[in-house]
Order: C-alpha cells, then structure tokens, then sequence
C-alpha cells in the first residue's frame, strides 16, 4: 500500500467451492474443524498460516475471515481446496473469490477534538453521539466506506473492497480536516 500508516486488520472475503457438500464428512477430514449443527449452521475451519478462519456452508459457499492481504485469502481457499480434494470431496478447481469487506486502520498523527470536527462536518454523513459510541462515525460516500474518527487519532476503515479505496477515503478525510483546520 503507498501509505505507510494504513494497517490493513481484516479482509473478509466470500466464494462457492461446490454446488453442495456434506459438512459431516468434512468434520472429519478438516482436523481441528468445529461443527455443531445445532449451534450453527456452517462448519468453522482455522489455518495456523495464514492465520485466517473459514466458514464453510452446506450450499458449498465459503467466507473467510482474518487475512491481512488479498494473498493470505488466495492462500486459505487454496489450501481449502487442497484438503477436501486429497480427501476425495469433489470441489471446484479455481472458484472466485470476492471481497465482502475490509478493516483498515490509520493514524493521523493528531488529537481530534470530535465535537468541532461533527459540526464542522456536516450532518448528512456524519453520526457523533458519545454517550453511546466514542467515536465519530463518517459515512464517505465515493467510495463507499465508513470512517470511525477516534480523540487520539486513529481511524478505523470499514465497508472497502479492494485497498485503494482505504487510501482514497483517507486521503479525503485528510483533505477535509485541512479545510477546517485540524491538519
């Protein structure tokens, strides 16, 4: 990413690996698995490298979960793949994979007050009660993202596909905390 302080926390990303599957049979193949039916539907899977978690589903449709990079995603449904495969589970070969979401994390450097900054803001994309969340909730709406404003500085990115719209949403933000004085 060219902007060193954007930390990517979580991508979450979702694909179809078979038109259906029987979650009992792959309860046993995928050592370690978690499957309870009566808690959940889905069968949960985690993998020590990358460090990512996969739900995976009856209808054959898979999220996964914790990778920091898009890598870390193709790696785990490969691996997935890899493991039903070996044991026999018939699967498809390349599914696509798409992005649901990613959490990123900046810091601006810089204290905020957030009273100021919610009015100076605007009201149409701009939620800020501290009494029941103690951040400031900024709704960007090209590209579509939500932007959490903490008083230390840190911003959380939630809602992004892909990462260049982590580094747009922040660079607006930037741009409109110049405008009123805050960088």
């Amino acid at each position: 990413m060219n902007d060193d302080k954007v930390t990517i926390e979580n991508i979450v990303a979702s694909t179809t690996i078979a038109d259906k599957l029987d979650l009992s049979r792959i309860a046993i193949v995928l050592d370690g698995s978690e499957y309870e039916p009566d808690q959940f539907p889905g069968l949960i899977y985690r993998l020590h490298v990358p460090k990512t978690a996969v739900l995976i589903f009856r209808s054959g449709k898979v999220n996964c979960t914790g990778a920091k990079d898009i890598g870390a995603v193709n790696q785990t449904i490969d691996t997935i793949i890899q493991k039903l495969r070996k044991a026999g589970i018939d699967v498809y070969e390349k599914p696509e994979i798409i992005v649901q979401n990613i959490v990123a994390v900046y810091d601006l450097g810089v204290d905020l007050n957030l009273t100021d900054i919610a009015m100076s803001l605007g009201l149409e994309n701009v939620e800020y009660e501290p009494e029941q969340f103690p951040g400031l909730v900024y709704r960007v709406e090209e590209p579509k993202v939500v932007l959490l404003l903490f008083g230390s500085g840190k911003v959380v990115c939630t809602g992004a596909k892909r990462e260049e719209e982590i580094i747009e949403a922040v660079n607006k933000l930037k741009k409109e905390l110049e405008k009123i004085g805050y960088l």
